[in-house]
């Protein structure tokens, strides 16, 4: 089994753990009403993806 010769020093670690953070999703704007919505997914507001209407009922703009 694998076992380090030496003890990694604190700053290695804590550059390590950096890179352990939690993202931000991306937003996009949706071209038919214009709310925000996560990219390639349909718009929670209108209904539409990629110009059409893919969820019925939801063609209300507020």
């Amino acid at each position: 089994m694998a076992v380090p010769k030496q003890k990694q020093s604190h700053a290695r670690t804590t550059q390590r753990r950096s890179q352990h953070k939690a993202l931000v999703p991306a937003t996009n704007t949706c071209p038919q009403c214009h709310s925000p919505r996560l990219p390639h997914r349909v718009c929670p507001t209108c209904g539409s993806y990629k110009g059409r209407s893919v969820v019925e009922g939801a063609n209300h703009f507020d």
